[in-house]
C-alpha cells in the first residue's frame, strides 16, 4: 500500500484510495478474529460457529479483494510500468516489509508453489533484488528459509561462527580469508547489560525532539516558515522511529517481560499528538503566503513540539523506571540481545538503513561498538549477511562512514569477497535453487540502470592490488565499509511529496503494515470528508439506502443463527426477508451502476473512481446468488422431510437429514456474516470516498436530476416496497428530508398523487366525488407522517353543486382558477367537470325507467359476458382481453373497459373510481381484484396483468403503471425498457436518455388530431425539437411536410433533400430584374438571422445551409447577398 499504489496514483488518478480503504477493513477483520481467540472460553458451545464465521468473512473478503486487484489494478500496473519499473516497484515492496516478517513471508510464499512457480518466483526475484551479492544473499536466504539456511551453511563446510568476525574492509578481491583471534571480553562486555541500549535509543530520540522543538522556536522568532518542508521531513523520520520503537516494545519486549505490562495508551497518546502536528505544518503548508494568522501558527507550533517532547521524556521515564531493572535481574545478557535483535527486526529494510546511522552517529566510539557486537552476538549464523548489512549501514553514521572494528574486529560478520563465495557455492548446493553459479546472461536480464548504489572504499583501485600491498593500505579505522545501500528512495515510501501524493491522503505514512491502526494513517485525509452529513443534499436521498441496508443485514448476521433449530414457519419468513433484500439491493446497486457512477466519471477529474465499486457489485450479487442457493436447499429438506417417510428405516432417515440440515444452517450463518461483513465495508468506503464527491462537483441542481433519473427507473411494485423498507430504518426527520427531496425531483409528475392512492386504506377506496382530493390514509403512521396532507382547495359535493344557480356555479369556476397549488391539468379537469356538472347531477337524480321501457333488465345493466373473439370464446371486447366487466360509478352499468362505456354514454367513466366488477365465467358482482372469488370459478384469473389503481386488465400485452404518470402504460417497465422523465413528465424508450427536455411536454394536445398525449392510449413519438404528436399522425404528416408544426423546426435529418435543393437552385436561372435582389431570413433551425439571394421558394441558411427558413424582409437591389448575423 506504501509503494504500489502511490505510485499507480500518480498516472492513473482515482485507484488507489479504495483499496487503501479495504486493506484497513481487512486490519480490523483480523483484529476482531484475534479478539475473539483470545476470548475464547471452554464449552462455549457458540465459539465454533461464530469462529467459522468470522473465518469465512474474512476469507471472503480477502479473496474478493485480490480479485478486483488481479481486474482492475494489476492490468493498469502492467500498461502503464515497464519491465524495469516493475521491477523497481517490488523491490521497494519488499524492502517496505518488516525484516522479522520478510524472514517468514518468502518461506511461507515458497512452500504453496509448485517446483515450476517455485524457479519461477527465482527468476523473478534474481531481476528484482540488485545485482550486490550481498543484498541477493540476504533474500535468497529468506528464500530458502531454515533448511535453505542450513545447506548454504554445509556448502561453506563449517557453521560461520562469531569467533571469525573479520572487517570487509579488511579483504581482498582474491577470496583469502582473514581470521582473527576472539576478543576475550566479547560475552560480558564489561558486566554492561545489552538491554541498556533502549537508552540510547531514548537519547537519541529526545535529543532529535529537542532539536525538533528548537527550530520551531527558531521558526517562531524568525517567522519564515519557507522551509518547512525539510523541518516536515525531520517530525515524519522521527515519528516513523517512534512508531516502530513502540511496536517493537509492545510485541516484543513487553510480553516477554510481563504479559500485563503495557504502555499502549502512551503509544497511542504519541502517535495522536505526531499527527496532530503533522497536521499543523501541512496546514499552513497548503495555505501558504495567503494564512492569515500566522502569530497563532507559530505559538501552535511551539506548543506542539513542547507537548510531544513533554510525553515522550515522562513515558520514556516510566519505561526506565519499571521495566529496565526487571529485564536486567531476570534475562541473561544472551537473551537481552535476542530481544533487542527482534526489536530491530520489527523495522523495514528501507527504515533500518536511514536509522542505524542516525542512531550510531549520536554515540560514543564505544557505545557504537558494543552495539554493533550485541546485533552480530544475537543474531543467528543464518542471519549472516544481514548482520553484515546492517554493520556496513551503522558504519556510515561516523565520521566519513569509517569502520568502527578496530583491527578489523567486532564490526562486520565476513568479509564482501567471502560473502559472494558462499553465494555461489551456496546455489550449488542447495537442490532446490537454480544454478545461480553460473553467470546471468545480458540477452537474459538487460538492466541498463542499477536502482542501487553503495559506499565505495576510498581507493579506488583497491581491486587492483596484490596482497603485497596490503602493508600501504590505509587502516580499517580510516577506510569506510563497503556495503551497499537498498537503492530506494525513502520518499516514495514516505510519502512525504505532497505534490504527488495530495490523492492519498488517507494512507499510512509508515513504511509497514502493522502501522495501519495508527492514527497517521489519516494525516493526510480530505478535510471534505468531515462534512459528511454537515448539510442536506439531493443525493443524500441515495445514502438513506444505506441505513435500511445495513438494518436487514444484520437481521440476516444475528437471526442465521436461530435457523440451526430446523422451524419452518421461521426459515420461510427469513426467506421471505432475505429475497426483499436482495431485490432492493439489486435495484439499488442498478442505479449506481447505470446512473451514478457514469455520473462521477463524466467529471474530468473523477476517472476510475468507481470501477471499484462496480466491481464490488458483481461480487456482492453472486454471495446473494450463493445465499439463496442454501436457502433453496433448506427449503427442499423441509419440503422432503415427512414423517411418513420414516417409516422404513427408524431413525436413520432422520439422523441424515438433522446432520445434512445442520451443515447447511451452519454454511449459511457463515455466509451471512460474510455479506454482512463485505457490504457494510462497501457501505463505509462509498460513504468516505464518493459521497463527498458530490457536494464538490456537483450543484444542487445536477444532484436533482440525478435523483429523478433513479427514481425514474424505478417501477411502481419496487417503490410499494421500498418506501417502506427505508423509511422503517429512518427517524421522523430524515424520513421527512428524504419525501422532500423526492418531492422536489418530482414536481412536474402525479407522483404524489400516487402517493396518496397507493397508500390509502381499503375501506376508503369506495366510491368518491369526482372533484375531491384523494386523502391520504395512515396505514403506515411513521410513512405517511412525512407526506404532505390534503391541499386546501375547491371540494364541493354533488348536492351542492346541484344547489348551485348559474351565478354561484361560475364564482367557484372563477376560484379554481385563481387558485395556484392546483396543477393545470387538474384544473383543466375540475373546470370540465364543473361546467357540465348540473347536467351529470340532474341526470343521477331521474327515476329509473319503468319495466314495460325494456324487455330484459339484465340487458340494461349489461349483466352478461361479451367476447374478443366469439369463435373462441375468448371473453373481452375490441380493445382488451380480459375475463371481467367494471360496473362503471358514474352510471352503475357494466362494460367490458372505459372505452366501451364511453362510446355509447354522453359522460366519461373513472376507471380509478370503479369498485366493483363482474366475473364473466360466473356473472357475480363482486368487489374489483385480480382474480374470481366465487368458488365455482376456484380462483379464476382475471387477466395477467392487473392495476389496483387504475382497475386496469390486460391479458395480452406487457403493461406496467407509472407512478409518476400514475397511469399504466404498455411495455416492460420503468428500467427494463422505459424510463419517467421527470421535466418532460412522460415515459421514454431507455434509449432516449439524453433526449431534449420540454417541461411537461406530453401535457398537451397532439398538435395534428387535438387528442390529449397524456391519457392518449396511441403510440406517441417524440420530435428532435422536445414536441411530441401521435406516431400514427406523425406518418400522415410527414408525407408533406418536414418541419415541426409547433416550432417549424426540421423533424429529421434533411441533409439530402437539402442538396436536392442546391443542385435545382444551381440549374435555375432567375429572370435578370431579380437576379440581385436579396431578402432578408431567419432560420428555424439555428434561429440566426441572415441575408439570402431572391428566390420565391427557397432560401438558404448561410450558417447551417438549411432550407428550413422565412422571409422576414425584402430588400432593393443589391451587388452583394452576403450572410449576415444579426
Amino acid at each position: 500500500m506504501q509503494v504500489i499504489f502511490p505510485a499507480l496514483d500518480i498516472r492513473v488518478k482515482n485507484v488507489a484510495k479504495t483499496y487503501s480503504l479495504e486493506h484497513k477493513g481487512e486490519s480490523n477483520l483480523f483484529d476482531h478474529l484475534f479478539e475473539l481467540l483470545n476470548s475464547y472460553m471452554q464449552d462455549d458451545e457458540n465459539f465454533p460457529r461464530e469462529l467459522a464465521s468470522c473465518t469465512g468473512a474474512l476469507q471472503t473478503s480477502i479473496s474478493q479483494h485480490m480479485a478486483k486487484e488481479e481486474e482492475q489494478v494489476f492490468p493498469l500496473l502492467i500498461e502503464k510500468f515497464s519491465l524495469e519499473e516493475q521491477a523497481s516497484l517490488v523491490w521497494q515492496f519488499l524492502c517496505s516489509i518488516p525484516v522479522n516478517m520478510m524472514a517468514e513471508f518468502l518461506p511461507w510464499l515458497s512452500s504453496f508453489c509448485s517446483p515450476d512457480e517455485y524457479q519461477d518466483i527465482h527468476k523473478c526475484l534474481s531481476k528484482i533484488v540488485p545485482e550486490e551479492k550481498l543484498l541477493q544473499q540476504v533474500v535468497f536466504t529468506w528464500m530458502e528459509g531454515r533448511n535453505g539456511a542450513d545447506c548454504l551453511d554445509s556448502a561453506d563446510g563449517a557453521s560461520q561462527s562469531l569467533d571469525s568476525i573479520i572487517c570487509p574492509c579488511e579483504s581482498s578481491k582474491t577470496g583469502k580469508r582473514k581470521y582473527l583471534e576472539p576478543s576475550n571480553n566479547v560475552m560480558d562486555m564489561d558486566g554492561i547489560h545489552p538491554m541498556n541500549e533502549i537508552l540510547l535509543w531514548h537519547n537519541a530520540i529526545k535529543r532529535e525532539l529537542n532539536e525538533i522543538a528548537e527550530e520551531a522556536r527558531k521558526i517562531q522568532l524568525s517567522g519564515d516558515f519557507s522551509n518547512l518542508s525539510v523541518f516536515n521531513e525531520r517530525l515524519q523520520f522521527i515519528a516513523e522511529v517512534c512508531i516502530f520503537h513502540s511496536i517493537a516494545e509492545d510485541k516484543v519486549i513487553f510480553p516477554a517481560v510481563d504479559g500485563e505490562l503495557s504502555f499502549s495508551q502512551e503509544h497511542a497518546e504519541e502517535e495522536n499528538q505526531f499527527n496532530d502536528f503533522r497536521c499543523l505544518i501541512e496546514t499552513i503548508q497548503n495555505a501558504g503566503a495567503v494564512y492569515s494568522s500566522a502569530a497563532e501558527f507559530y505559538s501552535k507550533l511551539c506548543e506542539h513540539a513542547d507537548q510531544i517532547m513533554e510525553t515522550i521524556r515522562m513515558h520514556f521515564h516510566d519505561e526506565e523506571v519499571q521495566v529496565l531493572p526487571i529485564v536486567r535481574k531476570n534475562f541473561s545478557f544472551k537473551r537481552q540481545r535476542e530481544l533487542l535483535y527482534q526489536s530491530l527486526c520489527v523495522m523495514p529494510l528501507t527504515l533500518i538503513e536511514r536509522v542505524l546511522p542516525w542512531l550510531v552517529g549520536s554515540l560514543t566510539d564505544n557505545d557504537a561498538r558494543n552495539f554493533l557486537k550485541n546485533i552480530q552476538l544475537a543474531a543467528p549464523a543464518t542471519d549472516t549477511a544481514l548482520v553484515t548489512l546492517f554493520s556496513g549501514w551503522a558504519c556510515k553514521g561516523r565520521n566519513q562512514g569509517m569502520c568502527l572494528s578496530p583491527n578489523g574486529s567486532g564490526c562486520c560478520v565476513k568479509s564482501f569477497t567471502d560473502i559472494e563465495e558462499d553465494f555461489v557455492r551456496s546455489c550449488c548446493g542447495c537442490a532446490s535453487a537454480l544454478r545461480m553459479n553460473e553467470p546471468v546472461r545480458k540477452d537474459e536480464v538487460k538492466r541498463p540502470v542499477k536502482r542501487n548504489f553503495s559506499v565505495s572504499c576510498n581507493n579506488d583501485n583497491a581491486s587492483d592490488q596484490s596482497d603485497t600491498e596490503d602493508a600501504h593500505k590505509p587502516s580499517c579505522n580510516e577506510r569506510s565499509c563497503c556495503v551497499p545501500g537498498l537503492g530506494v528512495n525513502s520518499n516514495n515510501l514516505r510519502l512525504s511529496s505532497l505534490s504527488t501524493t495530495k490523492s492519498l491522503r488517507s494512507l499510512s505514512l509508515s513504511s509497514s503494515a502493522p502501522s495501519l491502526n495508527s492514527s497517521l494513517f489519516v494525516w493526510e485525509t480530505d478535510n471534505n470528508l468531515s462534512d459528511i452529513g454537515s448539510a442536506e443534499r439531493p443525493i443524500d436521498t441515495i445514502f438513506k439506502f444505506h441505513k435500511a441496508i445495513s438494518k436487514d443485514l444484520e437481521y440476516l448476521d444475528v437471526e442465521s443463527g436461530k435457523l440451526i433449530d430446523g422451524d419452518e414457519t421461521f426459515l420461510r419468513q427469513f426467506i421471505g426477508r432475505f429475497r426483499l433484500l436482495w431485490g432492493l439491493y439489486r435495484a439499488h446497486s442498478n442505479a449506481e451502476d447505470d446512473i451514478v457512477f457514469p455520473a462521477l466519471e463524466s467529471k474530468e477529474t473523477l476517472h476510475n473512481v468507481s470501477h471499484s465499486y462496480t466491481l464490488d457489485h458483481k461480487q456482492e450479487e453472486k454471495l446473494f446468488e450463493d445465499i439463496n442457493s442454501v436457502l433453496s436447499e433448506l427449503s427442499h429438506l423441509h419440503e422432503i422431510h415427512v414423517p411418513e417417510n420414516l417409516t422404513e428405516l427408524p431413525g436413520s432417515s432422520d439422523a441424515d437429514f438433522l446432520r445434512k440440515y445442520n451443515e447447511l444452517a451452519t454454511k449459511l450463518q457463515g455466509m451471512c456474516k460474510s455479506i454482512r461483513v463485505t457490504l457494510d465495508h462497501h457501505i463505509f468506503r462509498e460513504e468516505l470516498e464518493l459521497w463527498p464527491l458530490f457536494g464538490k462537483y456537483f450543484s444542487v441542481e445536477e444532484q436533482d436530476k440525478l435523483v429523478g433519473r433513479i427514481i425514474g427507473t424505478t417501477g411502481a411494485e419496487v417503490l410499494q416496497s421500498m418506501l417502506p423498507w427505508v423509511t422503517s430504518a429512518l427517524t421522523q426527520d430524515e424520513q421527512n428530508k428524504m419525501m422532500d427531496t423526492w418531492k422536489q425531483a418530482t414536481k412536474n409528475t402525479m407522483f404524489n398523487e400516487w402517493l396518496n392512492e397507493c397508500w390509502k386504506k381499503p375501506s376508503e377506496s369506495s366510491l368518491q366525488n369526482e372533484m375531491s382530493e384523494v386523502g391520504i390514509s395512515h396505514k403506515d403512521n411513521d410513512f405517511q407522517d412525512s407526506l404532505d396532507q390534503s391541499e386546501q382547495m375547491f371540494k364541493p359535493g354533488w348536492k351542492d353543486i346541484f344547489r348551485m344557480n348559474q351565478n354561484e356555479l361560475e364564482s367557484e369556476i372563477r376560484k379554481v382558477y385563481r387558485d395556484s397549488t392546483l396543477d393545470p391539468r387538474r384544473k383543466a379537469y375540475l373546470v370540465q367537470n364543473l361546467l357540465t356538472s348540473r347536467w351529470i347531477a340532474a341526470q343521477q337524480k331521474l327515476p329509473q325507467a319503468a319495466p314495460s321501457e325494456t324487455s330484459n333488465d339484465e340487458d340494461i345493466l349489461g349483466c352478461s359476458p361479451s367476447f374478443r373473439d366469439p369463435e373462441n370464446e375468448t371473453f373481452g371486447c375490441e380493445h382488451y382481453k380480459r375475463n371481467c366487466k367494471l360496473r362503471a360509478a358514474c352510471c352503475g352499468k357494466l362494460f367490458t373497459c372505459r372505452f366501451c362505456h364511453d362510446k355509447v354514454s354522453d359522460h366519461s367513466m373513472d376507471r380509478k373510481a370503479t369498485i366493483e366488477m363482474m366475473c364473466m365465467g360466473c356473472l357475480k358482482i363482486q368487489p374489483v381484484g385480480p382474480t374470481c372469488i366465487t368458488p365455482s370459478c376456484n380462483g379464476l384469473s382475471m387477466a395477467k396483468y392487473y392495476c389496483n389503481i387504475c382497475k386496469f386488465f390486460d391479458d395480452e400485452r406487457n403493461v406496467y403503471h407509472c407512478p409518476f404518470c400514475n397511469l399504466c402504460r404498455v411495455g416492460k417497465g420503468l428500467g427494463i425498457d422505459y424510463f419517467h422523465c421527470m421535466t418532460c413528465n412522460c415515459c421514454l424508450g431507455i434509449k432516449l436518455v439524453n433526449h431534449k427536455c420540454l417541461e411537461k411536454g406530453l401535457e398537451t394536445n397532439c398538435p395534428i388530431c387535438c387528442d390529449f398525449l397524456f391519457t392518449s392510449s396511441a403510440t406517441v413519438r417524440a420530435l428532435p425539437c422536445g414536441h411530441y404528436m401521435h406516431s400514427a399522425c406523425f406518418q400522415a404528416y410527414t408525407c408533406s411536410h418536414y418541419t415541426c408544426p409547433i416550432c417549424s423546426k426540421s423533424l429529421g435529418d434533411m441533409a439530402v433533400y437539402f442538396g436536392m435543393l442546391d443542385a435545382l437552385l444551381a440549374a435555375e436561372e432567375l429572370p435578370e430584374e431579380y437576379r440581385d435582389r436579396c431578402q432578408d431570413i431567419l432560420c428555424n433551425d439555428c434561429d440566426r438571422k441572415g441575408t439570402a439571394r431572391f428566390h420565391w421558394l427557397y432560401h438558404k441558411c448561410g450558417y447551417c445551409g438549411s432550407y428550413n427558413t422565412r422571409v422576414i424582409k425584402t430588400e432593393t437591389q443589391t451587388s452583394d447577398c452576403s450572410t449576415t448575423h444579426q
